[in-house]
């Protein structure tokens, strides 16, 4: 009987999304580095199929710039404390390696509301 390819794709998600609660979880509560602060977000994680390397899209909120990129910092180095901690909690074979990327969806998305707001209240006027 030959396995359906939706079936490895639906299994790739769910552990896309297992992967996704479970790194949000050690970075809020296992990560003890001072660096991190502001709000971290794991927005998505996109595992290959092989399930060798793992993409894991971040977004941090900060007080300013140089918080922010420190906290993303802090995490990219993290990178292999994180993938022991998922090791322990994660029921894989293997865990893949993590690859952090900010995600600006946050920021866009904000930048748009904040035009969207100034576009209307000049046709009010």
């Amino acid at each position: 009987m030959q396995k359906k390819t939706g079936d490895a794709s639906n299994r790739i998600k769910k552990f896309n999304s297992e992967l996704k609660r479970e790194i949000s979880d050690i970075i809020y509560r296992k990560l003890k580095n001072p660096a991190i602060s502001g709000i971290v977000s794991v927005m998505d994680v996109d595992t290959s199929k092989d399930l060798s390397h793992a993409k894991v899209y971040i977004s941090v909120f900060a007080t300013d710039e140089s918080k922010k990129k420190a906290t993303i910092d802090a995490i990219i180095e993290d990178a292999k404390k994180i993938r022991k901690e998922l090791s322990a909690v994660v029921r894989a074979r293997t865990v893949p390696e993590l690859h952090f990327i900010v995600d600006g969806s946050m920021e866009y998305g904000d930048k748009m509301d904040k035009l969207f707001i100034k576009i209307s209240e000049g046709e009010k006027s």
